[in-house]
């Protein structure tokens, strides 16, 4: 009877450590267990990726792991681990890897705080706010032809016809000069100060030279910029923030490297 109880205790012990064994595992592909790990690392991947992890998902999930795990098992019986390939491919992902993980701790201890946002945006706003014009230019490369194109308008040309047989711009030239609603500083500098000085429906009496040509300019309407609200674009400018803190980093990192 004693013996007969040892016998039941250590099949109950067995059991436990098969029970626990399974927990850790999802399977046990000839004879080698498939730690419950390797599903839990890839359910993770596809979470960030925006896709809910379902138990339909869960169980392609495993079934891609053990899939896996034979594929594995039988490129190392077939020698192809010792292959230079392998190793240099696998050299590759190390470091890319790696890498990855050190451009992640960088972010994650150099977090973008709600002053660096709300900073970026007053920036954004003193460059795009103000007024807005709707113009029209005609472009051409010669002052002599932009003159007379001025006294053409003066006599009672359609300015927006002129455009489009003799305007240079191949953006705003097929739509009679428009140049849609645009702040100043979208401009080069000496077209914007010319446009600063018309009032609405007025046209430069005097050709403006910039570096791509000689402008007639004419302000059709004029207002008051409209920006996104700071909460709208704070996606926006996290991004952009983060992107060049990591480039920065990235570039220091660079030319402190001794490379012979």
């Amino acid at each position: 009877m004693k013996k007969q109880v040892l016998l039941i205790s250590a099949a109950a012990v067995l059991a436990l450590c098969t029970g626990a064994a399974f927990a850790q595992n999802i399977a046990i592909v000839n004879g080698k267990a498939v730690p419950k790990a390797r599903l839990d690392t890839l359910a993770q991947q596809v979470a960030k990726s925006g896709r809910p992890v379902t138990p339909d998902m869960q169980t392609q999930l495993r079934e891609e792991v053990i899939a896996r795990e034979v594929f594995m098992q039988e490129a190392e019986k077939q020698g192809l681990s010792a292959s230079d390939d392998y190793k240099m491919q696998m050299e590759l992902a190390r470091q890319t890897i790696l890498i990855r993980s050190l451009f992640a701790d960088y972010q994650l201890k150099n977090k973008v705080t709600d002053a660096d946002l709300k900073a970026e945006y007053d920036k954004f706003a003193a460059t795009n706010g103000g007024k807005e014009f709707k113009a029209r230019h005609i472009l051409v490369e010669k002052e002599l032809d932009a003159k007379a194109i001025v006294a053409s308008i003066k006599k009672g040309g359609k300015f927006e016809d002129i455009a489009k047989k003799q305007s240079k711009d191949p953006g705003s030239g097929a739509n009679g000069g428009d140049l849609d609603w645009a702040n100043p500083g979208s401009y080069v500098p000496e077209f914007s100060a010319a446009m600063l000085k018309l009032g609405k429906g007025q046209m430069t009496d005097v050709p403006v030279k910039t570096q791509f040509g000689y402008h007639i300019i004419r302000v059709d309407d004029i207002r008051e910029a409209k920006i996104p609200a700071f909460e709208e674009l704070k996606p926006q400018i996290a991004q952009q923030i983060e992107q060049q803190r990591l480039g920065a980093y990235q570039q220091g990192l660079r030319e402190k490297a001794k490379v012979e």
